[in-house]
Formats: C-alpha cells, structure tokens, sequence
C-alpha cells in the first residue's frame, strides 16, 4: 500500500498520528525509540496483551539479498537463517551478536524446521534434506514416484515424526534464486516419514503453497498460498485444513484474504494466533500481520522491506525473529510460540 492509498483508508485522527510516528522512526533509522515502540501496531484490542510496551523493534543485521527461513537454535543460543540469492545458510549468535556463514553452498535452502530430535531439516532445491549430529547430510526426498521434487519451500514436524513441507518450486524458477529448471511435478504439499522414506500428496489444490504451519493441537494445518507471484489476480489468501487422524486433510477453506500483499511464512502461537509475514504492498503494510484463530486482523509489527519468514525463539520462546529482504529484525512479545522450534 503506498502513502497516497494509506492516508485515503484511514478513518481516524490515531490512524494519521500512527502513519507519522512510523515514518518519522524508519527515518531515524532506528536510534533511539521512545516506547511503545510505534511500529507495533494494535488494531484491535485484542492484541493489546501481546504488545510488550518496553520492547521495540531491533534491526539485528543487514547485508542479505533475499532473507528466508529462520529457525531458533535454543541448544546453542543461536539463529540460523537464510539468503537464497547468496546461497548460503547466515548463523547469529544471542550471546555476542555475531553473524557468520554457518553452511555455504547451500543448494538454495529456503524454509528451515528442526525435528523432535533437534535435527536441522533443510528445503533445498529440488530436494528435503537433514543435517545429522556430525555434520553429514541425509537426502530425506529428492524425488516422487520417479520424478524430481520441484524446490521444497517450508516445512512443519508432527509429533508424530512425519515431514509436512511444500513444493511451490521458486528455486526453480529464475537465476537469481537458484536455477531455471522444469517442473515434473504439481505443486504439492507431502507428508513424509523420514524412516522409510514413504511420502504421500496430503494436497495438490493450491496454486503456490509456501508457509505452512500447525495449530497449537495439531487439528489443523494452514499454508499460505503465493500464487499471485506468477499468476497475476490469484486471490492472496491463508488457508486452512483440518487435520485427520495426524495424517491427511479435508475441508479446505479460507482463513483470511490478505488484501493486496501477500502472505510468505506463517507460525502460530500458544493462543492459537497465526502471526504472518506480509509484505509486497509498501508502507504501513509490509511486516507482521496477527490474525486470531477466527481470522480477524487484531496486530502488526509494521517493518521497513518485505517480510518473508518468521518464527518464535529466544529462553522463553517469547522473541519474533524475522527475516525481511535485507535485514534480520526481532521483538519480544507477551505470548509464545506454539512449537518448540
């Protein structure tokens, strides 16, 4: 959304007083922010109890050209992330601040989960892979029923074990962020048993799925559907399946439009809300969107670039970290993730 757009939609005095107060921040760049930090925006008052009035929005790191995927290392005190274009794996260390390249090449990596045994699990270009204890690393799935997986974008771990992950195939689509290569599969969302190797199609139905994420009970799953990024007037939607038996889906349906950006990433919280990246609309858009479990709109955590991923770490699960274009950004919060990575 653009500046001329924003000012027409906002209907009140608070609205006008928000748009200068986030402007005349992004300016200072950050400096010194007089709390409430007013890039957190409370939309309804639902989201008052989540907003910690003595924590702003931190810039932890610049110098990405596409940043994707983080996932919190508790064990270590660190998190690792993303820069596909760069094609390496970025670690960021809570105790000193540093950040070095924890895997380079890295196959275009984009979405990062861990399993239950703290395993780091990779979405690879045309593969799903595992980081072992020493340091090898296990092909999980590179192909379906004789053909080659498209680019594995995010994934989720069922208690269960089972790999949940989506195939949208961005790595495959332009130079810039892997290679050029044919699609020999749908753009499927898989379950995988990593023991044996045995996968199955839990959906084929959606343009583009990229985020993925479980509520807090495991009876559902919601993917974000990115289509709109090659197929101009694709509705720019979260949706939402419930899940049968841990192991298949049925009743799709919309859980929230995401108007005219898009969402990327997804987590949800302990509350059962799914805090989304958002971005590709500008200004006073582009950043966090909070959505209850009966999909309204009650936060944002408004940001500069566009916001790709996200997810909750930090001792008490209680800091957003989010990876958006060139930079990585974190803010504690009043709840937790819903997962333990």
């Amino acid at each position: 959304m653009n500046r001329r757009k924003f000012l027409s939609t906002a209907t009140t005095a608070v609205g006008v007083a928000f748009l200068n107060s986030f402007t005349k921040a992004k300016v200072q760049e950050r400096g010194i922010v007089r709390y409430p930090d007013p890039w957190i925006e409370v939309v309804d008052p639902r989201f008052a109890k989540y907003r910690v009035g003595s924590a702003v929005v931190e810039r932890l790191y610049t110098g990405t050209r596409w940043a994707e995927g983080p996932v919190w290392f508790g064990d270590g005190r660190y998190l690792l992330w993303n820069d596909i274009p760069n094609n390496h794996i970025l670690r960021w260390v809570e105790e000193t601040g540093q950040v070095s390249i924890f895997r380079n090449p890295s196959n275009n990596c984009s979405g990062i989960t861990r399993d239950q045994q703290g395993r780091l699990i990779t979405c690879e270009r045309r593969r799903l892979t595992r980081t072992e204890p020493n340091g090898t690393i296990t092909v999980l799935m590179d192909n379906f029923q004789g053909k080659h997986l498209n680019s594995p974008n995010d994934a989720v771990v069922h208690p269960d074990g089972h790999i949940w992950f989506t195939d949208p195939g961005y790595g495959i689509l332009s130079l810039h962020g892997g290679k050029r290569e044919d699609f020999e599969l749908p753009t499927n969302v898989y379950r995988l048993n990593p023991d044996t190797g045995t996968a199955k199609v839990v959906t084929d139905e959606i343009e583009k799925p990229n985020g993925i994420c479980f509520s807090p009970d495991y009876t559902k799953l919601y993917i974000s559907d990115t289509g709109v990024s090659h197929k101009p007037g694709h509705p720019h939607n979260i949706l939402v399946f419930d899940v049968v038996d841990g192991s298949r889906l049925k009743r799709r349906r919309v859980f929230y439009n995401m108007g005219a950006g898009v969402a990327d990433g997804i987590r949800c919280d302990i509350d059962g809300n799914i805090w989304s990246s958002a971005g590709w609309d500008g200004e006073g858009y582009d950043g966090v969107h909070v959505i209850t479990p009966d999909g309204n709109l009650i936060g944002k955590i408004h940001l500069p670039e566009i916001c790709a991923n996200l997810c909750f770490g930090g001792a008490k699960r209680n800091r957003l970290f989010m990876t958006a274009s060139q930079s990585l950004y974190a803010v504690y919060v009043e709840t937790q993730g819903s997962q333990i990575w």
